[in-house]
């Protein structure tokens, strides 16, 4: 199938938010271990925008995009996981892997809202908003915002492992999608990715900046 009869399944905001999140997420821990915590915090700052970016793009953002599209009942996903029942190919996340950005999203928002918290051991280095907490909470925050990251770590390997098994195993390629945007893989009678207006993108960008802002500021203007 050559480019012009591939199907679209990924808008260009998706793509890079998705590809921004694993490079941040990177950088944010490199900086962590590297204590260099004006660039942690700047990072997590920004990763911030991304996560609040992602949660109204679910809302308003391309159709693939939308929690609506792949946000499935439990017995479909139990159904998609029978081995005796066909692999039906559409646009988006299956089944089993709309429950898995859940679960990634809802753990980067828990490693965000600790950091926002958290206290070092000295009391020196703090999140944005440690100044709402007392000293022993911002400790139990950092203590949640070290496991809620290991936790982070386990749902991405095993989101490794489903994309190894996918292409090794049921021969289907969805890193490349997620790249350029289209799949070569899909049918011509699959319904393609409805792409939103670009007033909504512009929209969600305004949302993304202005909270993260006003939360790396402390709550004020």
């Amino acid at each position: 199938m050559t480019d012009s009869n591939a199907i679209r399944v990924w808008d260009a905001p998706t793509r890079l938010f998705h590809w921004a999140l694993v490079g941040l997420f990177c950088f944010s821990w490199w900086s962590a271990e590297q204590g260099m915590m004006d660039w942690h915090r700047m990072s997590g700052s920004v990763l911030l925008g991304l996560f609040v970016f992602r949660l109204v793009w679910g809302v308003i953002g391309g159709s693939t995009a939308r929690f609506s599209q792949f946000v499935a009942m439990p017995w479909t996903v139990l159904n998609h996981l029978n081995p005796n029942t066909p692999s039906a190919k559409k646009a988006g996340h299956n089944p089993l892997g709309g429950y898995s950005v859940l679960v990634m999203l809802v753990l980067l928002g828990v490693q965000l809202g600790t950091g926002l918290f958290a206290v070092d051991v000295d009391g020196l280095e703090s999140g944005h908003l440690s100044h709402l907490v007392s000293f022993d909470q911002g400790r139990a925050a950092s203590a949640f915002h070290g496991l809620s990251f290991n936790l982070l770590l386990v749902v991405i390997g095993l989101h490794i492992l489903a994309i190894l098994f996918y292409r090794f195993v049921r021969r289907r390629n969805l890193v490349t999608p997620m790249i350029t945007g289209r799949d070569h893989e899909l049918s011509a009678n699959v319904e393609p990715l409805r792409p939103a207006s670009p007033l909504w993108l512009l929209l969600a960008i305004g949302i993304a900046v202005a909270v993260s802002w006003y939360i790396s500021n402390g709550l004020s203007f």
